[in-house]
């Protein structure tokens, strides 16, 4: 995607807008556990704006570094609710455990949704692996007004069960099925208002993605139709971005607004692996004013709940 406008903060960090409803790069910041208030300010507003924000050319960062500059962001979380094995203060997203090749926002199966995302490239395949983001608020600012009414209205209810990484055909590879037992080990289970509002922008979003089980009061077959004509919404190519990465580079997502899509066109010989470290989030709240409730499985030793401001 072509870059259309680069507009200067005071603070000398460079936000070049990536397309109308998603994705910036934001040049000038090297990115670390030292970075003055006034530029984790403007990082912030960044990805309020644009959803999920980019950084080229950070090879000095390491897992320390990446673990401290994200605590300047929120409060990290534990890796995972459910996988422990790989990773004590970042979760390693690697192609030999899995390839996460379908939509989602990570871990909604929880009440707490996660807030944001920092992920770092290590190990790059020497083609593909790119990683596509959509924007859930474009996804719910483009819906006719019945069909917003309608999702404002609706609960869906989200589960671990469903192991996005495993509908591709990889449970007959023990490296997976190992992945896939542990993901489910414990189980979860969360109704989620299908729109939620915005903690801090005030922005509705469907909160929807391949975690959703079912849409609460609505059988199998009504609850398939609905996802797909929301979810739908969610991927349309207007709504996405695409990002090749490179070494060195860092993508932060807003884990409120987005899903996103590891995307699987590299071969089994090639490796790829990042690092992520996931920020606490607070409960999501409806249109209506109802927070999500919990039906199964207790998260308090995987995340705080954040305190957002009034």
């Amino acid at each position: 995607m072509s870059v259309d406008h680069a507009v200067e903060t005071s603070t000398a960090v460079q936000v070049v807008q990536l397309g109308t409803h998603i994705g910036a790069r934001i040049d000038g910041v090297r990115l670390g556990g030292d970075l003055s208030a006034p530029v984790v300010e403007a990082i912030r507003a960044a990805l309020n704006e644009h959803k999920v924000i980019f950084f080229r050319g950070q090879d000095h960062l390491t897992e320390d570094g990446q673990y401290e500059f994200a605590e300047l962001l929120g409060t990290p979380t534990t890796p995972h609710p459910t996988v422990t094995s790989r990773g004590v203060r970042s979760l390693a997203i690697d192609s030999d455990t899995g390839r996460a090749n379908s939509w989602h926002t990570d871990v909604t199966f929880v009440d707490r949704v996660p807030k944001a995302s920092i992920l770092r490239a290590v190990t790059l395949p020497s083609y593909g692996g790119s990683t596509t983001w959509a924007s859930t608020v474009a996804a719910y600012e483009s819906l006719p007004d019945p069909l917003k009414r309608l999702a404002e209205s609706l609960r869906a209810v989200h589960t671990n069960t469903y192991d996005y990484a495993a509908g591709h055909g990889k449970e007959s590879d023990p490296k997976y099925q190992s992945y896939r037992d542990e993901f489910v080990s414990t189980y979860y289970e969360t109704e989620h208002p299908v729109v939620r509002v915005h903690p801090e922008t005030g922005e509705r979003a469907l909160l929807l993605g391949h975690f959703v089980k079912y849409f609460a009061g609505l059988n199998s077959a009504e609850s398939q139709a609905l996802f797909r004509l929301f979810q739908d919404r969610v991927t349309r190519l207007e709504h996405t971005t695409r990002w090749n990465w490179s070494l060195g580079d860092v993508a932060i997502w807003d884990n409120r607004a987005t899903q996103h899509y590891a995307i699987d066109d590299y071969s089994a010989a090639e490796h790829r692996k990042l690092t992520r470290i996931t920020l606490a989030g607070d409960i999501p709240v409806g249109v209506d004013g109802r927070s999500s409730t919990v039906i199964a499985g207790n998260a308090e030793h995987y995340s705080v709940v954040e305190k957002v401001a009034a």
